[in-house]
């Protein structure tokens, strides 16, 4: 098979010939029809962000294929079945506290470094090995534009946050990072799964307005200032009521004070979920004030990722068209082509623009 190949990090990705893999027992071998490259990924091979990546390695975050080979294990996937292949390795020996890791892209502490050194390449190739428990079925129709349903990849995170801070429909949330790839997806995904009302701050007009064009009157657009006090008054008073959570979906670059500011806007007894990157890059703690969680009964938990649940849940999301992959821009590169791919990827970062790579297609 041909795969892309990050051989050192600062370096482009090598398209070279590698061995086909083998599927043994709980794993299946897919052929990769599409897989996201991430506005970051620039940031990830240059090695800014500092990702547990050991070069030489295929990366890639999981994708749309179709099953070529299965282990003896499975009972109900067949070759030829489309999937999505969920990059969420977990290890398979601690129920309580499982290992993690993103095939092809990261991991967490020393057993997740395990896991990926096992299952080491992930979907800038032409085929794939993946865990069994990670190929989830896609409906036929997702065989048309296996490009557009690989932003699943997108649409997981703040899903996974969505569900891990039990956001119920008729709810009001606040999406810090609104402006985002991934804050804009939380707003599409709270949408679908019933928000009442959506608030979204970020410093981008257009895309403010882009969003409230796109969503209706349920998403309240705030433009924030920079000055912490000031910008927590508006998005309190765009909200016209309680906000019930919040999700952040901040990059590592942005500043400490902004999440801080959303956070805080929170009602008593509501939730908010940490899913960015501030702090990663160094910068200043969130610091949230102990007594403003305590006496007001603030639940404040981090997610990483989602969970294995999620994905069922999220496709049945699209296939229903609750959550509408229509309105996405979407731009292909084949195989040979990936450096443009992770070019054009970091500069078209926006709401709803996908940058995917077509292994399969050559």
């Amino acid at each position: 098979m041909r795969a892309a190949v990050l051989t050192e990090f600062g370096a482009p990705l090598t398209v070279r010939e590698m061995p086909d893999p083998e599927a043994g027992g709980g794993e299946v071998a897919v052929e990769v029809l599409a897989a996201c490259v991430l506005p970051y990924a620039a940031e990830v091979f240059g090695g800014e962000r500092n990702y547990p990546l050991v070069p030489p390695v295929v990366p890639g975050l999981g994708g749309v294929g179709r099953v070529v080979r299965v282990g003896p294990d499975a009972t109900r996937l067949r070759v030829g079945d489309l999937v999505w292949c969920d990059p969420t390795v977990r290890s398979r020996d601690d129920a309580l506290t499982p290992d993690i890791s993103l095939q092809g892209w990261s991991s967490r502490g020393a057993g997740g470094a395990r896991l990926a050194q096992y299952l080491h390449d992930g979907s800038f190739a032409e085929l794939m090995r993946i865990p069994t428990e990670s190929a989830f079925p896609l409906p036929a129709a997702a065989g048309d534009d296996p490009a557009r349903w690989a932003s699943l990849g997108v649409h997981a995170v703040p899903y996974g946050g969505l569900l891990a801070g039990g956001f119920a429909a008729g709810e009001t949330l606040l999406v810090s990072g609104a402006t985002g790839n991934f804050g804009s997806s939380a707003v599409a995904v709270a949408l679908a799964m019933g928000a009442g009302r959506v608030v979204a701050p970020g410093r981008n007009r257009d895309v403010l307005d882009l969003l409230a064009v796109r969503f209706g009157p349920r998403v309240c657009p705030v433009v924030l200032t920079g000055d912490e006090a000031t910008d927590r008054a508006a998005m309190s008073a765009a909200a016209d009521g309680p906000i019930d959570m919040v999700i952040d979906l901040l990059p590592p670059a942005a500043p400490s004070s902004v999440a801080r500011a959303a956070a805080m806007t929170v009602r008593e007894y509501g939730r908010v979920v940490l899913m960015g990157g501030i702090g990663m890059l160094g910068g200043d703690d969130l610091a949230l004030p102990y007594p403003w969680i305590m006496r007001n009964s603030v639940t404040v938990r981090g997610q990483w990722m989602c969970p294995r649940s999620a994905n069922v849940g999220l496709i049945r999301l699209i296939a229903s068209r609750a959550l509408d992959l229509g309105i996405e821009r979407v731009r292909t590169f084949r195989l040979d082509a990936v450096n443009d791919a992770v070019e054009y990827a970091a500069a078209h970062g926006g709401p709803f623009d996908r940058t995917v790579l077509t292994p399969a297609a050559g």
